[in-house]
């Protein structure tokens, strides 16, 4: 099986990578069977020599059977020689396992529980701001108060 990959080359933090084509059980810097581009990580995204292809030979390579890994995939498709491969932002590997989604949905029943606690607690609280307020109840005033403890009978001392 062909695969058109990267190959990388450098020296320690500086890299660079040719694009070939190879047989799928060859190693990644070993035997190739054509080198088809480059690409330099190292330039600017928008630099002429970051990605550089021999588009004829893609063609051909792909019509032959060969296929791109996903980062080649990317740059062909973007190039617009080879459809978009799809990118998986969420493998399925890392999802939670069975008991972790279960503790996950009973957390969310909780919290949705909770939210239908509190809308309906400030429904309540709007409804009872809507009624009419009750008669309001006549307060005595510091001053009355005082009177009418002045004209209670005190209690007598004596014996």
């Amino acid at each position: 099986m062909l695969k058109i990959r990267l190959a990388r080359g450098g020296s320690k933090k500086r890299p660079h990578y040719s694009i070939v084509v190879a047989n799928s059980r060859s190693p990644r810097d070993g035997k190739f069977i054509e080198k088809i581009g480059r690409y330099n990580p190292m330039v600017a995204k928008d630099h002429p020599e970051r990605l550089v292809l021999n588009t004829e030979r893609v063609k051909y390579w792909l019509g032959v059977g060969a296929e791109a890994t996903d980062r080649v995939g990317r740059f062909l498709g973007q190039q617009g020689l080879a459809p978009m491969p799809k990118i998986y932002s969420d493998p399925i590997k890392s999802a939670p396992k069975k008991k972790a989604q279960e503790r996950i949905a009973a957390e969310a029943e909780k919290l949705a529980a909770a939210e239908e606690a509190k809308k309906a607690a400030e429904a309540e609280a709007a409804a009872a701001a809507a009624a009419p307020a009750p008669e309001p109840v006549a307060e005595t005033s510091v001053e009355q108060e005082s009177a009418a403890v002045a004209e209670e009978p005190q209690p007598s001392t004596e014996g």
